[in-house]
């Protein structure tokens, strides 16, 4: 809202505020009697003059006038202490008031009739205020909000090429995509250069990656290397309850961005948009589905070099229109990992850049220590890392306080305010032990780095917490095995020490299940069930996103399919007995120092470990746990 509405709005106000003070506000009126009764005043003389005004009359009385009327009934008609009296003319015309008026010795005087004043004053004037005050609000939710008069308008928000914000050297950790993208930059700086060999210009380049990579942040880093303006908008900003809107929203995006060319067009969340046409559940037309039809015609209206490129962004490509992904439309698409260990050491570069750093934060070390964070995620993390060294009154970032920040995003909070029983203290420590002691003693296995008994995020009563030393792409059957072995490993230890299990287990258990069903199902990795993947969401977009679909086989095959499952899990936890049964020693006396210190380091259980027996040969490999 301008400064020319505002002064509108406090006029209106303050209009209502006079009107309301003149004619609701408490005014001193004389009081009203009977034409009649007037009429007896002025028989008895006790009426010294009269002012008539239209159809009323406003009469003065004499000082004496209570000494006169004594004796009359009018008397008991008169307010006390009444100096004026107002009375109103008969519809009938009264030929003898002047001369009763006269003869009395009354002072006659006549002003004009105000009723269109008071008509004007009264109700014009306020309702011409009400219907200002209405159409200036109207205006205003037009504005923020969009009236019917505006739906079809998009709410595209335009940054023109001076205000764009954002450049290459703001972007890091996904090298790959930013060279790709480096060709639509020259095409928009020099579009002259492609169109003399008669090149031609993908129409839509589609990022595609998980949440929190950095698509949007790419697609605005392009806009500000070109020097052209940024049109953004949401994929659920399009689609509105009223048939059309949609499609007429599409069609004026299009025509303000090539009055603005060269431009880039971006669309946030395009799978809120774009999803696979089919048969609405509702019947009839779908205004998602037109609306996505008239986006179709429009990529295929404009020609490629008339300086508008169109970006989007999702996260689930799976489940797009195949239509949206021909060549002629979106005919690029980019990928936007997660970063690998480099990477994420140069995203950490990039959000410290103003973060006091202490001389003993090790970058490297944080990127080594959060393998799978995506951008975002290493952005908290720095974040984090800066309120603790604030909230413990540091000058600058030591490394503890990234290791903290890692930990708070990874597992969660703190909750030292949880009361726990000693009981309950000693199986989350036997449990969690156990789950470190399974890891450290299968080969090939990432390091425990810390475990600790302190509740934390949601659920977590404990948390061990591993350390992986490369970033992985690819697991073994072994690998898996052992993992499996890792989750389980909590679970054997209380019932070897504490001899019953508790239901700290739900959530290892749980994924435990899941890494042996998909090994059964979509890796082929079963003896029993063969090289074949049974897996729904192989089977195409539209299968995996019905959950009412039913799986391509038979009863049978789901009955041997929970048969493998199951004997796999149970493998896995015989391994977990027998390495915990071997080193049962070391495994109560890491519990019990964690249960005295709430935290135990990973090199302290490794020392602690090395100085026994080493774990039976034959173990399988690698897991991780964060309950």
């Amino acid at each position: 809202m301008n400064r020319r509405s505002n002064i509108i709005m406090v006029w209106v106000v303050l209009g209502l505020i006079v009107l309301a003070a003149l004619f609701f506000g408490s005014r001193d009126e004389p009081p009203a009697m009977a034409y009649s009764d007037f009429k007896s005043l002025i028989r008895e003389r006790a009426v010294a003059s009269a002012v008539v005004s239209g159809s009323e009359i406003e009469a003065t009385l004499v000082p004496d006038w209570r000494t006169r009327l004594t004796g009359k009934a009018v008397l008991k008609k008169m307010p006390p202490g009444a100096s004026k009296i107002v009375t109103t003319l008969l519809p009938v015309e009264d030929r003898y008031l002047v001369r009763d008026l006269e003869g009395a010795g009354v002072e006659l005087k006549g002003e004009p009739s105000d009723l269109w004043v008071s008509v004007l004053l009264t109700w014009i004037v306020p309702l011409l205020l009400v219907m200002a005050f209405w159409i200036f609000m109207i205006r205003r939710q037009a504005r923020s909000q969009g009236s019917v008069v505006s739906f079809g308008k998009s709410r595209v928000r335009v940054y023109r090429h001076d205000d764009v914000k954002g450049s290459f050297e703001d972007v890091a950790g996904v090298d790959e995509a930013r060279e790709e993208l480096l060709e639509v930059v020259e095409y928009l700086r020099q579009p002259e250069k492609f169109i003399r060999v008669g090149a031609k210009i993908p129409k839509g380049v589609l990022l595609v990656g998980p949440p929190g990579t950095g698509k949007t942040l790419l697609a605005r880093a392009v806009a500000g290397e070109a020097n052209v303006a940024f049109f953004s908008i949401s994929g659920s900003e399009f689609v509105e309850m009223f048939v059309g809107v949609g499609a007429a929203r599409v069609r004026d995006l299009f025509e303000q961005a090539i009055k603005a060319s060269p431009c880039i067009i971006f669309v946030d969340e395009l799978d809120a948009l774009g999803k696979v046409r089919g048969v609405s559940m509702a019947g009839g037309n779908d205004e998602r589905e037109q609306t996505l039809n008239q986006l179709l015609v429009e990529m295929d209206g404009f020609e490629t070099n008339r300086g508008v490129v169109i970006m989007a962004a999702t996260n689930r490509p799976e489940i797009l229109d195949p239509a949206l992904l021909r060549p002629g439309r979106f005919d690029r698409q980019i990928l936007v990992d997660k970063p690998d260990r480099k990477g994420r050491e140069a995203i950490l570069g990039v959000h410290a850049k103003n973060v006091a750093l202490g001389p003993g934060v090790d970058l490297e070390r944080v990127a080594g220590s959060t393998p799978g964070l995506a951008g975002a995620d290493l952005a908290n993390i720095v974040n984090e890392a800066a309120l603790l060294a604030a909230r413990h009154g540091r000058d600058s970032v030591t490394q503890p306080d990234f290791d903290e920040a890692i930990e708070r995003v990874v597992a969660g909070l703190e909750k030292r305010g949880r009361l726990i029983t000693d009981k309950e203290r000693r199986i989350i420590a036997v449990h969690e032990v156990g789950h470190a002691v399974v890891a450290e003693s299968i080969p090939d296995q990432d390091p425990v780095r810390k475990i600790s008994i302190v509740p934390r995020g949601l659920a977590a009563l404990g948390y061990t917490f591993q350390a992986p030393t490369e970033d992985r792409y690819l697991l073994t059957r072994t690998e898996l095995n052992g993992r499996l072995s890792v989750l389980l490993g909590g679970r054997a230890a209380e019932v070897l020490v504490l001899g019953e299990m508790s239901t700290g287990a739900h959530n290892d258990l749980a994924r435990a299940s899941d890494i042996a069903r998909s090994m059964v199902t979509q890796f082929g990795m079963s003896q029993h069930i063969g090289p074949v993947s049974l897996d729904p969401r192989s089977q195409g977009a539209a299968s995996s996103q019905d959950p009412f679909m039913a799986p391509e086989y038979g009863n049978q095959v789901a009955d041997r399919i929970d048969v493998e499952v199951k004997r796999l899990v149970e493998e896995a936890e015989s391994r977990a007995v027998s390495i915990l049964t071997g080193r049962q020693r070391e495994l109560e006396e890491a519990a019990d120092r964690l249960i005295e210190r709430e935290y135990l380091d990973g090199d302290e259980l490794r020392e602690l470990l090395e100085a026994k027996t080493p774990a039976p040969e034959g173990e399988l490999s690698d897991g991780e746990t964060d309950r």
